[in-house]
């Protein structure tokens, strides 16, 4: 019954993501809005709902400081599966995909907008991360932070949405449009009401196909006896970055290579400002290197994996699908790590 229930769950994430690249295409398009604010606004934060409200259930109504722990360790999970795993499913679908694909191995990305989403991810996890640093005891500057890294998210959509919005060339039929009696079909433009519905929709699904892959991950974890820390940190996030991975994988094979990095990088924006302060608010004595120094690790390894990917593409201006292969490797590195550590632990 747990295999049915991954199974199914993660078919209603596929077409969920299916129906949201195209609605949110089109939605992007309706409000004139650049692929920058596509890929890293709209879709990035559309695509991180189910895996944020992970860590607000389990730190504001989940069991005591055993939620809390659980939802610090999500939190943290979060941007280290968008700058290892992420990146290599990304990679690998660039490389199976590459005789398909106008540029080949090669991303055709603007470096600008992958540049820009960085620079805020680097500076906002900074600041959350730092904030791991205080004593134990002051919890108010640690609620302060929250504030300022709220801040720099208002800033950071400011500046996609600003952007000039380019042509969008190669959009496909919206797939709702069909039922929207009240327009003329393709290719005349969808309404935008059938086109929020779409989308709207395509969220319901991709939201409660992550709950279900979720519990069902929980339900084969806990028959086989892996530990709830490994379940927390590893096991977890890998279920609720689905939408991202898929919804990559969906524009890389359309040749839209900014709208699918920009998906995980506007991603890694979001998740290093909106989550973090919702640790730093409601748990704020959990979010300290003491208190969770494996999952705190986790950090140290998203920033590697970040660098290693993108300071090579900013110096030579072009991307190849290979190089985000890297996360892979930290990937492999931290799984390694929390294995080693779980099983020290239990000897």
């Amino acid at each position: 019954m747990d295999l049915l229930i991954l199974i199914v769950s993660f078919a209603i994430i596929l077409a969920g993501a299916e129906l949201f690249t195209n609605g949110i295409e089109w939605f992007g398009h309706k409000l004139e809005l650049g692929e920058g604010a596509i890929g890293s606004v709209l879709a990035a934060v559309g695509t991180a709902l189910p895996e944020t409200m992970i860590p607000f259930i389990a730190i504001v109504f989940g069991g005591g400081m055993a939620g809390s722990e659980v939802g610090v360790g999500a939190i943290l999970g979060a941007p280290f599966m968008l700058s290892t795993l992420a990146m290599f499913v990304t990679g690998v679908a660039v490389l199976l995909m590459w005789h398909r694909r106008a540029t080949g191995r090669t991303l055709a990305v603007d470096v600008g907008v992958v540049r820009h989403d960085m620079a805020f991810f680097a500076v906002a996890y900074c600041i959350a991360i730092g904030a791991a640093f205080l004593p134990v005891e002051f919890e108010w500057p640690r609620r302060l932070v929250a504030v300022v890294l709220l801040g720099v998210y208002a800033l950071y959509v400011y500046g996609h949405l600003k952007a000039e919005a380019a042509e969008h060339g190669g959009l496909e039929p919206l797939r709702f449009h069909r039922f929207d009696r009240g327009a003329p079909q393709h290719p005349e433009p969808p309404r935008f009401l059938i086109v929020a519905v779409q989308v709207a929709f395509a969220l319901g699904c991709i939201i409660g196909g992550a709950f279900g892959f979720v519990h069902g991950v929980e339900d084969i974890s806990s028959s086989l006896g892996l530990d709830p820390i490994l379940m927390a940190l590893v096991i977890a996030p890998i279920a609720t970055e689905l939408p991202e991975k898929l919804n990559s994988v969906l524009w890389v094979r359309r040749g839209k290579d900014t709208l699918a990095l920009g998906n995980i990088t506007g991603a890694m924006v979001f998740q290093s400002a909106i989550p973090t302060s919702i640790g730093l608010v409601f748990a704020p004595a959990l979010w300290s290197v003491g208190g969770a120094g494996i999952a705190f690790l986790s950090a140290a390894i998203t920033f590697a994996s970040s660098a290693a990917i993108v300071l090579p593409m900013v110096v030579r201006r072009r991307l190849d699908g290979r190089a985000l292969l890297t996360g892979g490797f930290f990937y492999v590195v931290y799984l390694s790590i929390v294995i080693a550590t779980l099983a020290g632990h239990q000897i």
